[in-house]
């Protein structure tokens, strides 16, 4: 990426955009839950958002097993979908909570270089030390 790229043409852009306009559908802020599905979400609250996820991950793991037996474009245009439909729910729940994507990345450049079986015994041996 050049010096005068937006930094909005990145992936991460993206991301920020979409927080953004999440944010901006807060009720607080104005979002109407009669007129938005963000707003109305976030107007239920978290049993309402987090029942997304769940669902959306859910199908993400059934378009990847599809994937699995029977690789098509069509098979992964879904994957990709379910991918976006989980992620864009988890964004509403990082809105609620006070976070944004950035966050998200910043813990994933925390962990860049670190073996995921080390980040998990270390996630352990803090939760031993905290009992």
């Amino acid at each position: 990426m050049t010096s005068d790229a937006s930094p909005f043409a990145t992936p991460e852009g993206a991301l920020a955009r979409l927080a953004a306009v999440i944010e901006s559908r807060k009720p607080g802020r104005g979002g109407n839950p009669e007129t938005s599905y963000v707003a109305r979400l976030l107007h239920l609250g978290p049993d309402a958002f987090l029942k997304k996820i769940g669902e959306e991950a859910t199908e993400t793991v059934m378009a990847a097993k599809d994937l699995e037996h029977a690789d098509s474009a069509e098979a992964r245009h879904r994957l990709l979908a379910e991918v976006a439909d989980l992620w864009f729910h988890t964004m509403i729940a990082l809105a609620h909570y006070g976070l944004q994507p950035s966050d998200v990345i910043a813990e994933l450049e925390r962990r860049e270089g670190t073996s995921g079986i080390d980040e998990k015994a270390l996630r352990k041996a803090r939760q031993r030390e905290a009992k």
